[in-house]
Parts: structure tokens; sequence; C-alpha cells
């Protein structure tokens, strides 16, 4: 029998383009952003990379030579993988990470799915994910120099700081290998120019992405702040080289045009209120999640399609809604009204526990204090504070137990790397700090965590009047040293403290 049809799983043969080619050609586009990552950042880069592309095309080997499955290393997606992997990484990430991410997003994210075409999502990121996230100290992006105590250009903007965009444009400044805007532009847009990728996924992620930051970002639509957002945390680099992945991206235009608007969009909301300033990986991931619910609902035209009416009548079916949807729907509301019960009737408990932690915190930094009074003095100056990044959110008068004024407790706050840095401060009748003691703290683990440690904490017992970091060694009265590699948690903290230190000055001072 002549033209035997042969029935497979995706990817199917749609084009010219065959599977060795469109990878080779993705290689090719990304050897811009390997070449400058390895100019700027040394020989480690290069062992990054290399480590990372070998164990991802040995651990595809292996795994199929124990799976009895046919070789596919010579379709080139493992090395794919295993490059793209590598440029998400820091230059100065242990050699071991490489080698780690690469077996897990071979293995587990490609492999235990079928292979090649079969994945749900991009091993690539699910691999970065799985580092961020169980290698968090060791997937910290270190600075270039380590005796200067300084942020990623992402993590200079989450803490509303300046960044140089020339820098960023170019890929020399502190980052991930792959950093360099312009050689991932250069490629990404030699993969659209080909037609290898969708132009409507890469630019809708783009626009939805400026468009959330332009609109919410507090900058408006200022070119340089959207530029400098765009330069940063992978988000060129997820756009072009994450996101328009074939398998895990959508069929139809208008899919993909959905897809990558609500990537964008995610990116932007992560970036904003996330925990962690370079979070778009979760973004496509989530974006790669939603990819069968979008073809589900948005379906391509099929060839030879004829409208309704012109040949024969064609019978529309109603619409449904899936039974999985309503019944995780159900599933989710009584799961809502279960914690809302919970949380009635714990709401009291909760609230004495916060009190009492609280208290806990206040006479960590007063010891002395007998009772804490509101300072009702500085009332109109704490409504002043409400909704800037750095304010003083509590005051109270520390008394003893004869009810004489000994000194002033102070709750007060900053956006750290992390988050809200938030800490308790004792002060002296006379504007003197008797301690700090932190509330809430979750900065990286092993640098901004140090913050809490007696060697920090302590520089800021006994001083007074507006207080200075400095990078190395204190010599001046008012300076305290920062912490190495964390210089974003330290301004916090010391802008937190100042804070404090001007109510007392401006509102507490001389008062009882």
């Amino acid at each position: 029998m002549n033209g035997v049809l042969n029935i497979s799983s995706s990817p199917h043969t749609r084009d010219r383009w065959t599977t060795p080619y469109i990878m080779r050609m993705v290689v090719l586009s990304l050897l811009p952003a390997t070449v400058v990552g390895i100019v700027v950042h040394g020989w480690q880069a290069f062992g990054i990379i290399a480590l990372a592309v070998v164990s991802a095309v040995a651990s595809e080997w292996v795994f199929n030579k124990i799976c009895h499955k046919p070789d596919t290393i010579w379709d080139g997606s493992a090395a794919v993988t295993g490059l793209l992997l590598a440029l998400s990484l820091g230059p100065k990430t242990p050699l071991y990470i490489p080698v780690i991410g690469s077996v897990f997003a071979i293995v587990v994210c490609k492999g235990c799915f079928g292979g090649l075409g079969k994945n749900f999502i991009n091993p690539a990121l699910a691999a970065r994910c799985f580092l961020l996230i169980s290698f968090a100290n060791a997937m910290t992006i270190k600075p270039s120099l380590d005796a200067v105590a300084s942020a990623t250009p992402v993590g200079a903007l989450k803490a509303l700081e300046q960044v140089d965009i020339t820098k960023m444009f170019l890929g020399t400044a502190d980052g991930v290998i792959g950093s360099s805007i312009l050689a991932l532009l250069v490629g990404g847009l030699l993969l659209w120019s080909l037609d290898i990728i969708h132009g409507q996924i890469c630019f809708s992620v783009l626009i939805g992405f400026t468009l959330l930051i332009g609109l919410f970002g507090g900058e408006g639509f200022n070119p340089r702040f959207l530029l400098a957002h765009l330069c940063g945390g992978g988000v060129v680099m997820g756009a072009f080289f994450m996101a328009t992945d074939y398998v895990t991206s959508p069929v139809s235009r208008l899919g993909q045009f959905i897809y990558g608007c609500l990537i964008g969009v995610l990116g932007g909301i992560f970036r904003l209120w996330g925990n962690t300033a370079d979070s778009f990986s979760y973004a496509i991931i989530i974006g790669n999640v939603c990819t069968p619910l979008i073809d589900t609902y948005i379906v391509q035209k099929p060839l030879a399609y004829r409208k309704v009416g012109k040949t024969r009548p064609v019978k529309k079916e109603p619409f449904r809604i899936p039974r999985p949807v309503i019944a995780l729907t159900i599933i989710a509301a009584l799961a809502g009204l279960a914690l809302s019960g919970v949380y009635s009737v714990t709401k009291g408990t909760i609230e004495a526990q916060e009190i009492a932690k609280e208290t806990e915190a206040y006479k960590a930094v007063c010891p002395d204090a007998a009772s804490f009074a509101n300072a009702d003095q500085a009332e109109k100056a704490l409504k002043e504070y409400e909704g800037k990044t750095t304010r003083v959110n509590k005051a109270y008068i520390a008394k003893d137990a004869a009810g004489n004024t000994i000194g002033y407790a102070l709750n007060v706050s900053s956006k750290g790397f992390g988050g809200t840095v938030t800490l308790a401060m004792g002060l002296t009748a006379d504007g003197k700090i008797i301690g700090i003691s932190f509330t809430e703290l979750n900065e990286t683990a092993g640098l901004g965590m140090k913050a809490d440690e007696p060697a920090f904490r302590e520089q800021f017992n006994g001083r007074g009047g507006e207080l200075i970091l400095v990078k190395g060694t204190a010599s001046g009265e008012q300076e305290i040293c920062a912490i190495t590699g964390a210089s974003v948690t330290s301004n916090a903290v010391i802008s937190a403290v100042n804070a404090g230190l001007d109510l007392y000055e401006t509102t507490l001072k001389g008062g009882n």
C-alpha cells in the first residue's frame, strides 16, 4: 500500500523547517549573548555554559539508553536547553548548579513526560525555578567585585534606586551571563525575521509588561524608567527565547497574543509587588500551564474551513463548562468558606498574639521600660508617613514603674530587597539608640539576613542624629558599615532608623 500515513504525537511537520534546523538557528541566535557573557564575565562563565550544555546532552543520552528510546541528542534540543539555562545563571554560580539544573530539566521536565513535544512547561525555565527555590543562596547574583557591596540592577530598581541603562543594555552590569540586551535583540530579531518564532508572542509579552509597568510603576510612561525595567530581569530573553517555545505556547495567533499578554502582565505584577525582583521566569511558567486552556477555547481555523450554511448546515454544540472546572470551583468555594470560618474563630487569638509579639519586641529594645503609652503628640506626624516607602508606623513612650518617661519605642519600616523590612527601635530620653530588633525581615539568605546578626545591629547602639551608610570600614561617629553584597538591605535598615531618629528630633523630643 502506497502513501501509508504515520500517526504520531506532536510535534508534527507543518512547514519547511525541521527540528534540527530550528535548534541550530536558536543556538546561532544565542551565540552573540553567549560571547558577550564570556568576554564580560570571564572563564568561569564559559565553564558554567560548557557544563550546562554537556550535562544536558549527556542526561538525554543516558535517559534514552536506560528507557530504550531512540537517540535524540542530535536534534539539538538538549543543547538549547542547557545553553538557555546557563545564560540565565549568574557568572559566579557554583559549578555544581548548572549540572543539577540541566539534569533536572532533561530528565524530570522533558524525559519523564515523553521527550520533545510532550513536556508541558519549558525545561530550562522549570530548572531555573527549581534551582531558585532549592538553592537560593547559591543562585544569588554576586557582585563583580567582592569588596564592593552592591545589588543587581533589578534589585536596585525594586528598591527605587538609579541604574545605568547603558551597562544593562550592553550586558556589562552585574547580572546573569546572558544579560546583554543588545546581543539578545540581535538573536531574537533574527529568529523573528526568519519566521522561526512568532511575533504575536514576543511583542505582546513586551507590550503587556511595558503597559503594566507604565500604569502602575509609579513613574508613568517615563522612557528611562520603562527601559530600565525592560533591560533587566530576563524580560527580553524570556520574550524571544523562552515564551516562544513551540511545545509550550498556543497554536492559534489569537491564543498566542493572549498568552503573550498574560506573561507580560504577570511579569509586571511580580516585578512591582513580588518578593523577588527577578521573577519573570514564574510568569512564563504560569503561561505554559495556561496554554492547554487557551488552545481549548481558541481553536485555529482548520484547513478547508467553510462557513456555516454555505454548503450544508452544521449543528452548533451548546457551550458547556467542563466538569473539572465546576468541581474545582466548588472545592475552592468550600475551602474558602472553611478558611473564613477558621479565621473568624481564631481572629481574637491571632490579634492577642500579635500584640504580645509587638510588646516583646519593644521590651527587647527598651529593657528598662515597665509600660508603653501612645505618643499622642506624634499622631499627626505618623499620618504623614502613610503611603511612603520609608515610614514610622507606630510611636510609644517608654515609662518606668513610677510612670516617668525614660525613652521611646518606635516601629519603623522601609523597602528592602526581598520585601518590607520592619524593625522596632528603642531610644533614650535624649534621643540615643538603645537597640534595634527586627519584626519582619525576608531578605536573601546568607546576605541580606546578615542584618539580624549582632555585628550589624549593634553598630546602631548609642548612636543619634542622622546616620550615614558607608562601604568598607566605618570611621566617623555617624557612620554605619554596610553589609557586603547586600547594600539594598543595608540602605533599607538605615533609612528606617533615620526616619525614627527624625521623628524624635521633630516631634518627640522634650515630650512626656
